[in-house]
């Protein structure tokens, strides 16, 4: 729109609770919303890096996830509905990255060339790990570059900090259709990613605090397993809320 600045990132407060638990949507509904995310109008100011996996036989099979220089987050995915189902879903949920990620995300893109240029090792023996792709793009930039792996360190160092967030992301997804339809699974899920916290495997615990803030208040739920949910918040410094 002709002299209008559209920040596709701003949403407002009272709406983000419920967007971060966006959840079994129509096709054509959730691509609008990446669509409208995605949209290449971008204020002089803005920047945007992107990553993405395209994974078939994984779970789940395709995920993207865009981070805005402002913090504002979006996070996308083919994935099975859960690990006791065949059937996917089209999800997406928005989230804010902190600080300390944002900043670090936008200083290795600088440092990989903001992926101008091949950044693929090249190397054709090595196992596949997933078609990988990395965008940036901003008021002078777009650039975009695909890998399975690289060999430049900022774009290792991007790929495990993106793949971390997405882990993250990844248990919340599955959180949420647990305690809606199957709350005796939350425990064992629950179980798994406080193992993966505490070995450092996932990255940005406060953009699922939502779904663990829910399970949290739940008085149907097994206190064990609210215990537990609140021990994942205080992990991520995410006192739960009285």
């Amino acid at each position: 729109m002709d002299g209008i600045d559209f920040n596709p990132f701003a949403v407002p407060s009272e709406a983000r609770d419920l967007q971060a638990h966006s959840h079994t949507r129509p096709v054509f509904l959730v691509a609008c919303v990446v669509l409208l995310w995605m949209s290449p109008g971008l204020a002089a100011d803005t920047a945007r890096v992107t990553f993405s996996l395209d994974f078939p036989g994984s779970d789940p099979a395709h995920y993207s996830i865009a981070v805005q220089s402002d913090g504002g987050g979006l996070y996308e995915c083919v994935g099975r509905i859960s690990q006791e189902s065949d059937d996917t879903e089209n999800y997406h949920t928005q989230f804010s990255f902190s600080d300390a990620t944002r900043a670090r995300i936008f200083e290795l893109a600088a440092q990989a060339n903001y992926f101008s240029g091949s950044i693929d090792s090249g190397k054709k023996k090595l196992a596949f790990t997933g078609a990988k792709k990395l965008t940036y793009k901003d008021g002078q930039r777009d650039t975009a570059a695909n890998y399975n792996f690289s060999s430049v360190l900022a774009v290792q160092q991007l790929t495990a900090l993106f793949q971390g967030v997405a882990a993250t992301l990844e248990f919340g997804r599955r959180l949420d259709h647990y305690h809606r339809y199957q709350k005796l699974a939350l425990d064992d899920e629950l179980k798994r990613m406080e193992a993966q916290a505490h070995a450092g495997q996932l990255n940005e615990l406060p953009a699922v605090k939502p779904v663990l803030q829910e399970i949290y208040d739940d008085g149907s739920v097994m206190n064990v397993v609210r215990a537990r949910a609140q021990r994942i918040m205080e992990m991520g410094n995410l006192p739960p809320a009285h």
